[in-house]
C-alpha cells in the first residue's frame, strides 16, 4: 500500500511539470546546450577527505535557497554530457554538481581529460574513496550560501550502481535515482534508507538480471525502491536517444524517466 501511495503522489507532482522539463538532456546537442545556457556554470575545486575533486557547479535562477543534486558520471568520466545533464537539472531548479571522479587519476594530477582510458581509471577507484569524495562533494554543495541543507544523487550506468551503493552509505541524502545501474548485493541493500527510483531499458538484461533480487532482499523492509523498465530502450537511453536501432525506443524512455526524475527529486528535496 505504501509503494502505491507514494506512485500516486509522484503521479501528482508529474503532472504540474512543466512543459520544458520534457527535453530530457541527450548527448547529441550536449555542446551547444551548454554553450547557449544562460545559467551560472563554474569549475571549482572540491576539498574531500581523498583530495580535492574537480566539479562542475551549475545554479538555477530562483528565489530561495535550492536543494542539492550530485550528478555522478558514467564509466567514461565527465564528459561533456554529464555536465549538460546538470544544466538540465539547475534549469529546473536544483544546484547541481557533477563531480570528476578521476580527479587525480591522471598524468601530473589530472582527471578525466588527461587519461587515455578513462574506463579502466574507473575500474580502478576505490570504491571508499568515492564514498568519501561524494561526502565531500555533497557537504560543499550544501555549505553553499544559495543551497538548501538537502541533497540527493543521480547516476548512470556506473555512476548508477554507485548512486545505488551510495544510498546504502549516506543516510543523509534524502534521495537517489539510478539510471541502468547494477544494484548492490543483499548484505549492503540491509542498509538501505534513502528512496530509491530505478530507471532501466527492456534490452539491458546484464543490469536488470539484479532488479529482482534486490527487490526480494528489500521486500520485508521498509525501504522505498521504486523500479520503471521501458521496453525496447538499451543500455546508456538518456544518453544514446539518437542510437541507430534503439532511437525511438529511447527517446521515448528518456522523455518518461527525466520526468521521473524531476518529480521524484521535487517530492523528496524541495520540503
Amino acid at each position: 500500500m505504501r509503494q502505491r501511495i507514494l506512485s500516486l503522489a509522484l503521479l501528482a507532482i508529474l503532472s504540474t511539470l512543466p512543459a520544458q522539463a520534457q527535453e530530457a538532456p541527450g548527448a547529441t546537442d550536449a555542446d551547444s546546450r551548454l554553450a547557449s545556457s544562460p545559467r551560472h556554470g563554474e569549475w571549482v575545486l572540491v576539498d574531500t577527505a581523498r583530495g580535492p575533486v574537480n566539479s562542475w557547479v551549475v545554479y538555477p535562477e530562483r528565489a530561495d535557497a535550492a536543494p542539492i543534486v550530485v550528478v555522478i558520471h558514467e564509466i567514461y568520466g565527465l564528459s561533456d554530457w554529464i555536465r549538460s545533464v546538470a544544466d538540465s537539472l539547475a534549469a529546473e531548479g536544483f544546484i547541481a554538481i557533477a563531480p570528476d571522479l578521476l580527479s587525480g587519476k591522471g598524468p601530473d594530477g589530472g582527471g578525466t581529460s588527461s587519461l587515455e582510458s578513462p574506463v579502466r581509471a574507473i575500474r580502478d577507484l576505490d570504491q571508499e574513496e568515492v564514498r568519501l569524495r561524494l561526502d565531500g562533494v555533497a557537504e560543499y554543495g550544501m555549505s553553499l550560501p544559495a543551497a538548501a541543507k538537502r541533497f540527493g544523487v543521480v547516476g548512470f550506468c556506473w555512476g548508477g550502481s554507485t548512486s545505488f551503493r551510495y544510498a546504502t552509505q549516506q543516510s543523509q541524502a534524502s534521495a537517489a535515482v539510478v539510471y541502468y545501474g547494477s544494484s548492490p548485493g543483499s548484505g549492503d541493500l540491509a542498509n538501505l534508507g534513502v528512496p530509491v527510483l530505478g530507471l532501466y531499458g527492456g534490452n539491458d538484461n546484464r543490469v536488470n538480471a539484479t532488479i529482482e533480487p534486490a527487490q526480494q532482499a528489500l521486500a520485508e523492509g521498509t525501504a522505498r525502491y521504486e523500479v520503471e523498465i521501458y521496453e525496447g530502450a538499451g543500455h546508456g537511453f538518456l544518453r544514446a536517444q539518437d542510437h541507430e536501432q534503439l532511437g525511438v525506443a529511447n527517446k521515448r524512455a528518456a522523455g518518461s524517466a527525466w520526468l521521473r526524475t524531476l518529480a521524484f527529486f521535487r517530492e523528496l528535496l524541495e520540503r
